[in-house]
């Protein structure tokens, strides 16, 4: 079962953009797509260990800044060299202008 825990308001984050988020020892990324839904993944790249926050997103992609591997963060598929380990994904939803993550 899922422990809802606010990572930030809803304009935090703008469109088609990622912002860091940092809850109980661990880095996650919150991001919001073009269609204005949001997604969340560990906010770690899991090629060497940078934070995807200081990355590029387009579409549903966010790029690695360190090597520009690729990872679909809808799903947390890897999607271009050098990365080839997937991220993990987390439930969110949005309630009153603010963004929950489904943590364990």
């Amino acid at each position: 079962m899922s422990n809802w825990v606010k990572a930030c308001e809803i304009d935090d984050v703008e469109n088609e953009d990622v912002i860091r988020f940092d809850h109980g020892g661990k880095t996650f990324a919150v991001y919001r797509s073009p269609d204005d839904s949001f997604y969340a993944t560990d906010g770690m790249c899991t090629h060497e260990k940078v934070h995807l926050a200081d990355g590029l997103v387009m579409d549903h992609i966010v790029e690695c800044p360190k090597h520009n591997g690729r990872f679909d963060y809808r799903t947390g598929e890897a999607r271009g060299a050098p990365v080839c380990v997937n991220l993990r994904i987390y439930p969110v939803k949005v309630e009153d202008g603010a963004v929950f993550l489904g943590l364990e």
